[in-house]
């Protein structure tokens, strides 16, 4: 997450007072709102807390027992969290150290999965997770009955760091950041599509079994978004950043009906791109700051904006963050995406051929005084599938970027579980 602009810090202040209101009438802002079912156990950022800081969610469907699915999040330096549907915590897995004592240490940033993989010649569901700290993907293995957890840590030690040349360049942090899995339903062949922390570059690995049971990978291609954009007026505008920093991408989804990789560049929109990472990348949306000239001051570490030409968009506030997809069998649905500075969530028709349009938006509200919403929300999950009698029309699993753990003065994230059958009658 990255929120650079001066004029954003007062208006995430003023939506998270709104949002933070269960009492606040949705109607008054035209935005319907839905309230989670359940919420996880704050995390804290601190020493106390293990730095675990809550950012990106996958749902595991047990196909034997939907009841018994499992919610597999991201906690950068904490590691990962494995949560039952109740929002218990099963598992935690620590992110492993740097190799050496001045080196950076694991920080796990997001997490997708992959259904099928063989393994030791059987077939396994893994997650995948971009350890941005190490600058390298991890795999762990899904097996909810195991004893001592359902996750085992699969990487094959032979692993490399997916951007960096050597731990110098670890070191400086421009690594593996976003993440999504796909699997080509042709070859049957599974890759990670991994964004880099502070620069625009896609990669594309191939995730590769070994006949020890561990999985590999290898680059086949990388992309780079751009970094300067044409305005309509002839004017060249390049998003407000610190210096040498570009604007990155982090949340990305996989359609898997047709190989289309949908990447949200924070400052800048959605692109619609081929999961091949060949061919024109298409930008469907752009935020509402796209090309507003901005001051970077260097004593605040934050861009001054200038006059907004009004070249950018309605639906996105920067950041646009987690993005993750609604699929029905019919090839419709929608792509869902987190409007991360006025704390709403935009949905957009799944079909290419509808040109991915903008259907509606909504907002997770506070369901009680003790069950609040979503706030400068990073990651999400969508999963439209029955899942037991707890959420029998699906889940969807967000982010909480600013909890409130009771009386508390600590910073805490966390992840709101929310009924999909509401988020959809919310769109509908």
């Amino acid at each position: 997450m990255t929120i650079r602009l001066a004029a954003r810090v007062s208006a995430l202040a003023l939506c998270t007072t709104l949002a933070t209101s269960f009492a606040f009438s949705a109607q008054a802002s035209g935005i319907h709102s839905v309230h989670p079912k359940a919420e996880t156990t704050p995390l804290f950022d601190d020493e106390v807390g293990g730095n675990a800081n809550a950012d990106d969610p996958a749902i595991w469907r047990n196909p034997a027992a939907p009841g018994r699915s499992l919610v597999i999040a991201t906690a950068k330096q904490g590691g990962l969290r494995v949560y039952d549907l109740d929002a218990r915590q099963v598992q935690s897995i620590p992110a492993p150290a740097g190799p050496g004592a001045d080196d950076k240490p694991g920080r796990f940033n997001n997490v997708d999965l992959v259904q099928g993989l063989r393994l030791g010649g059987v077939r396994a569901d893994v997650a995948v997770v971009s350890d941005r700290g190490n600058d390298r993907l991890r795999i762990y293995r899904i097996d909810r009955d195991r004893p001592g957890g359902p996750l085992t840590d699969v990487t094959d030690p032979a692993v490399r760091p997916v951007f960096s040349a050597d731990q110098a360049e670890i070191n400086e942090q421009q690594t593996a950041y976003g993440l999504a899995t796909w699997t080509d339903r042709a070859t049957h062949r599974s890759y990670a599509l991994v964004s880099q922390r502070n620069r625009t570059r896609i990669a594309l690995l191939e995730l590769l079994p070994t006949p020890a049971g561990t999985v590999d990978y290898r680059q086949v291609r990388t992309l780079d978004l751009p970094s300067s954009f044409r305005m309509p007026n002839g004017a060249a505008w390049t998003p407000c950043a610190e210096p040498g920093e570009l604007p990155q991408v982090e949340g990305m989804v996989v359609d898997p009906a047709d190989g289309t990789l949908y990447a949200g560049q924070e400052d800048v929109g959605i692109w619609r791109i081929d999961t091949g990472l060949t061919g024109t990348p298409t930008l469907i949306d752009k935020v509402r700051e796209y090309g507003v000239p901005g001051t970077y001051d260097e004593q605040t570490e934050e861009c001054t904006p200038g006059t907004d030409p009004g070249f950018g968009g309605k639906h996105l506030a920067a950041d646009v963050e987690g993005l993750t997809l609604v699929t029905e069998p019919d090839g419709d649905g929608y792509l869902l995406a987190s409007s991360q500075g006025d704390n709403t969530f935009v949905a957009y028709d799944r079909e290419r051929d509808e040109d991915n349009e903008y259907e509606n938006a909504f907002r997770i509200a506070a369901a009680s005084t003790t069950l609040d919403g979503s706030e400068v929300c990073d990651g999400a999950a969508a999963l439209n599938a029955p899942l037991g009698t707890r959420y029998p029309n699906g889940l969807l699993v967000v982010q909480d970027g600013q909890e409130t753990p009771g009386d508390s003065d600590r910073e805490a994230t966390g992840f709101k579980f929310v009924d999909l059958g509401d988020v959809l009658d919310a769109i509908d």
